[in-house]
């Protein structure tokens, strides 16, 4: 077999268990791609030694008899993910160094589950980004191109997890979702996202950015590869007082493409002012793809939908602020040199002004600031109620017999790099206008590729669901993917 890096997770999975090909070639394949591919910048740190030895371990656990899907599957693991012996940074320089003697929850999970690890990928710094132009190691770039060979944002904060997995440099890789840091860059890459529902996948071992919003998810090429690497992912974890004790459904199992009778909300407050003429009509022909399949399409509102991005904008520095308040140069990380005659508090400054980089000290700003004495109620209480009044909104049309949503993932397709304009954040912000409404409601989505604008990029649609209801959105994102026959592939340039 030639090409094993572009396999889908579900068809290694199956050459593996028949011994068509052994774990060991098909993550040499992955490294090979990945050594041919600095241009994008989607690795930040590569562990080959550990791939061929885990990969080596994956093939005699088949060899047994004891495998399980992601069994010898390589996969690419985001940069927020604490990884045993690994540098573990989250983009940042005020980790320099810090290789964490403990394994998250998630990356445990996987090993467990005999997937093999190929590195540790680019992001933005702390997640906080959606262009993945605020990272350390510099941006990712995406592999599909602009006119004239123009570099563009693969998204973020998981762009090197996108762009990774539309290069074909893994079959599979883990993302981070605060405000739709899977989703919008699975969307900018012609990938899958899948955010779970808050507390479905454990946040232990996870660097966090803000806690109430934060959800690991998969970042995949099909829907079915999602829900198999969902499967691994996801658990129980006394660990993580959020993480919800419930059984892991079999996801793959609920891929019927049944989806007669179900009904489809279409958000009319998600027709924003400027949205380009063709992202609605992609959302409109998604919306008949559904309805040829079976379900009943119904306009819906979400009324406190306006605020959220402000909402949003509050709750995550604020959590944010107190999150990063730990990174002092004490104990581990980058510290700053100092001058004869500084003390302690010259240190914490000097070391936080360099570690930092300028949107995560911009975020903690305001997230003090919204927390400080005289704000607190003025903008973090305030923000709080709006959350729920959203949460609200969802629970009212899911109440309503509505069983997902369908809407936009990104207000436009993939942009040049560099193109935001850096004093003006809030242009990088508004990015995030279709997403982090289902964070501050906690609830699960999915994007998928369902076609190409005028320029030849990939756009996604996305689909709400209910609480822990993954399986079931699982299933109406596999008739969406059917039915769009998205196949397009980025032209190798890199």
């Amino acid at each position: 077999m030639t090409d094993l890096n572009k396999l889908s997770i579900a068809d290694a999975r199956d050459a593996l268990h028949k011994g068509d090909v052994t774990s060991v070639e098909l993550t040499d394949s992955c490294l090979t791609a990945i050594e041919g591919a600095n241009a994008l910048n989607a690795f930040a740190h590569r562990t080959p030694d550990m791939a061929r030895e885990m990969a080596r371990a994956a093939d005699a656990r088949i060899a047994a008899g004891d495998a399980s899907p992601m069994t010898g599957i390589p996969v690419g693991i985001k940069d927020v993910f604490c990884v045993k012996g690994v540098p573990s940074q989250a983009g940042s320089r005020i980790l320099q160094g810090f290789k964490p003697e403990y394994e998250s929850t998630v990356t445990r999970n996987l090993w467990t589950a005999g997937a093999v690890m190929l590195g540790k990928l680019n992001q933005d710094e702390f997640a906080m980004g959606s262009t993945n132009e605020t990272s350390c190691y510099g941006p990712a770039v995406n592999p599909w191109r602009g006119a004239e060979g123009v570099r563009l944002t693969p998204g973020g904060s998981s762009g090197g997890s996108a762009a990774a997995v539309a290069a074909d440099l893994c079959l599979g890789a883990t993302g981070t979702d605060t405000g739709g840091s899977i989703r919008q860059p699975a969307a900018f890459t012609g990938t899958v996202g899948l955010k779970p529902t808050y507390g479905r996948v454990s946040r232990w071992g996870v660097i966090a950015y803000a806690s109430s919003l934060d959800q690991a998810g998969p970042m995949t090429r099909t829907v079915r590869d999602a829900a198999i690497m969902l499967g691994a992912m996801a658990s129980a974890d006394p660990q993580d007082s959020t993480c919800v004790d419930l059984p892991v459904p079999d996801f793959e199992a609920a891929l019927t493409g049944d989806i007669r009778g179900k009904r489809i909300g279409i958000p009319r407050e998600y027709r924003v002012d400027g949205m380009p003429a063709e992202l609605d009509a992609l959302w409109h022909k998604g919306a008949e793809m559904l309805r040829d399949a079976g379900a009943e399409i119904v306009d819906i509102s979400l009324p406190h939908t306006k605020y959220a991005l402000p909402a949003y904008y509050v709750i995550a520095p604020a959590e944010a602020s107190s999150n990063l308040a730990r990174y002092d140069g004490v104990r581990y990380g980058h510290r700053a040199r100092l001058s004869q005659g500084d003390g302690i508090t010259d240190m914490y400054e000097k070391t936080r002004a360099e570690g930092f980089g300028p949107e995560v000290q911009r975020r903690i700003m305001i997230g003090t600031y919204v927390l400080s004495a005289g704000f607190y109620d003025a903008y973090y209480n305030r923000a709080r109620k709006v959350r729920a009044l959203i949460k609200r909104d969802f629970d009212q049309v899911f109440d309503d017999g509505i069983d997902a949503i369908l809407a936009p993932a990104a207000p436009t397709a993939a942009f040049p790099l560099g193109s935001v304009d850096k004093g003006d954040p809030v242009q990088m912000y508004l990015n995030d206008v279709f997403t982090v409404t289902l964070n501050l409601a906690g609830l699960p989505g999915i994007s998928v590729p369902v076609g190409l604008d005028s320029q030849g990029l990939p756009v996604g649609l996305q689909l709400f669901g209910r609480p822990f209801q993954e399986a079931e959105l699982l299933n109406q994102a596999l008739v969406l993917e059917q039915a769009a026959g998205f196949v397009a592939k980025p032209e190798r340039w890199w």
